[in-house]
């Protein structure tokens, strides 16, 4: 075993390390302007504000050295290799069945997931967190000409895929089907609705801010913009107007409760 060998590889181990402190500072930004445009929503519509400019320049940076970061340790896993003496001459081979791929399966998306920064951690967590709530879900793909966002249950979250698997219980009269649909979609194809007996988990929007909301008697939701600022508690009702409602040559004002309003996503294509 060579000197250089070891060398090299206590060199790349110093370079994952940088790379995991560098990610964790990426995510502590990241995780500040969550909760900058969580307080303040309206901040993205005012005049050079760069957040969703910047939030995007991050999530690449963190891309970027997760990718790094992957590329470092398959190649200390090879330099590993070749320096370590092979099994003791006529080990008999191990046959991996089943059950042993399974396990095998389970101890890699342990050991995946216990790697992940504490703030990654904790977004998995949260996401799992929300089996048995219902939850607002685009179900149309991204190249789609029109987004569709209804209200599903979720039903499971894997860590693993990092994939929701949702069911729509009460699919309107123009679905293909007339019972439940499931679908399986990714971690941006969801949000969370506040909690209707925690008013502290939900966002205040101001009038003339644009909501995604649920229509008042569907399980469907639709652009809508704040008219009236008399909410004087977070539990008050919004009033809206929504997108393409007209009747009679104006835009009838609907009222909807403060948990089945979330924030209008980025890129929304209603």
């Amino acid at each position: 075993m060579a000197s250089s060998d070891i060398a090299a590889i206590l060199e790349n181990s110093k370079e994952l390390d940088r790379l995991r402190k560098d990610q964790e500072e990426i995510l502590l930004e990241i995780n500040k302007l969550h909760k900058k445009l969580q307080t303040t929503p309206e901040v993205v519509e005012k005049p050079g504000d760069n957040s969703l400019a910047r939030l995007k320049v991050l999530y690449t940076q963190a891309k970027d050295l997760s990718d790094s970061e992957a590329n470092i340790s398959n190649l200390l896993i090879s330099q590993l290799d070749a320096i370590l003496p092979p099994g003791p001459q006529g080990q008999p081979r191990r046959r991996i069945g089943k059950g042993n791929e399974q396990r095998r399966k389970r101890v890699k998306t342990e050991s995946d997931i216990s790697r992940l920064t504490p703030s990654m951690r904790n977004q998995l967590e949260a996401c799992a967190s929300l089996k048995g709530e219902q939850v607002a879900a685009r179900v149309t793909p991204r190249n789609a000409e029109k987004d569709e966002w209804f209200v599903v249950k979720v039903i499971h979250f894997d860590k693993e895929t990092k994939e929701f698997e949702v069911l729509d219980e009460e699919p309107g009269d123009d679905e293909d089907s007339s019972g439940q649909r499931q679908y399986k979609l990714p971690m941006g194809n969801i949000i969370p609705f506040p909690k209707s007996n925690d008013p502290s988990s939900a966002p205040d929007f101001p009038p003339g801010k644009h909501v995604l909301a649920v229509y008042p008697g569907t399980t469907a939701l639709y652009k809508a913009t704040v008219v009236h600022g008399h909410r004087k508690r977070k539990t008050d009702d919004y009033v809206l107007e929504f997108d393409d409602d007209e009747e009679d040559g104006s835009l009838p004002q609907r009222t909807v409760p403060f948990h089945k309003v979330v924030p209008m996503p980025e890129g929304h294509r209603p």
